[in-house]
C-alpha cells in the first residue's frame, strides 16, 4: 500500500486521457507498479463508499427487494462484504424492473426478482421519493426510463462485454433536481480492445434489456 501512496496518481490518469479522441487502439504504457497502484487506490476508494449513496440533492440511488422496509436496513449492511445468492444485498443489484409483471415475479437470470410498475409506485409513495435510479442491467441507449419515468436503468459501459452494440449513458442532476444525460456511443465491435470472453465471476450475466412488443 505504500508503494501505491507514493504513485502520481493524477499523473497516470492525465496520460490515460490524453488517448481520448485518439485513434482506436492507441496504446498507454503503464508500469506494473503503476497499475497495481490504480488498483489498490481504486479498491480503497470502492470499499470506503457505502451501499445506499446519501446526495445533498434528496436523491437516493438503490435498488429495490421484497425485503427491504425502509432505508436504515439499508444502512445497517457491513462493508466489505460478499454479495450473496439471496436476500435484500442480492436483490438490491439483481432484481430487474418488468413492464409484464404485477407485484414481484420470478427472474430469468437465475437470481432475485423482477418487479411490476405498482412496485415501483409503492415504493416511492412510501419513503417519500420522487425517482430510483437503478443499475446491472444493458439497456441499448444507456438509459430507459420505466413505470411513467418513476424508475430509470443507468447502464454505463458501451459495447458491454464486446457482445452487445450498445451505448453507455451518465446521469448529471442539477440543483433544481433536472435530471440530463450523457451519451458514451458504442464503437466499432472489431475494435473494442478485450471484446468477448467470460466475466468469470459465478455471477449472473448482466443480460440486454428484451425488445420491446
Amino acid at each position: 500500500m505504500a508503494e501505491a501512496d507514493k504513485l502520481n496518481i493524477d499523473s497516470i490518469i492525465q496520460r490515460l486521457l490524453e488517448v481520448k479522441g485518439s485513434r482506436p487502439g492507441k496504446n498507454v504504457q503503464l508500469t506494473e507498479n503503476e497499475i497495481r497502484g490504480l488498483c489498490l487506490k481504486s479498491r480503497e476508494i470502492f470499499l470506503s463508499q457505502p451501499i445506499l449513496l446519501e446526495l445533498e440533492a434528496p436523491l437516493k440511488i438503490c435498488g429495490l427487494s421484497p425485503d427491504l422496509q425502509s432505508m436504515e436496513q439499508v444502512r445497517r449492511v457491513m462493508r466489505p462484504t460478499d454479495v450473496p445468492d439471496q436476500g435484500l444485498l442480492c436483490d438490491l443489484l439483481w432484481a430487474d424492473p418488468d413492464k409484464d409483471v404485477l407485484g414481484w415475479g420470478e427472474n430469468d437470470r437465475g437470481v432475485s426478482f423482477t418487479f411490476g410498475a405498482d412496485v415501483v409506485t409503492k415504493f416511492l409513495h412510501k419513503h417519500d421519493m420522487d425517482l430510483i435510479c437503478r443499475a446491472h442491467q444493458v439497456v441499448e441507449d444507456g438509459y430507459e426510463f420505466f413505470a411513467k419515468r418513476q424508475l430509470v436503468t443507468l447502464f454505463s459501459a458501451p459495447n458491454y462485454c464486446g457482445e452487445f452494440d450498445n451505448a453507455g449513458a451518465m446521469m448529471s442532476v442539477d440543483e433544481t433536481l433536472m435530471c440530463s444525460f450523457q451519451i458514451l456511443k458504442p464503437a466499432d465491435k472489431k475494435l473494442f480492445y478485450g471484446a468477448g470472453g467470460s466475466l468469470g465471476s459465478g455471477r449472473p450475466v448482466t443480460p440486454p434489456r428484451k425488445a420491446k412488443k
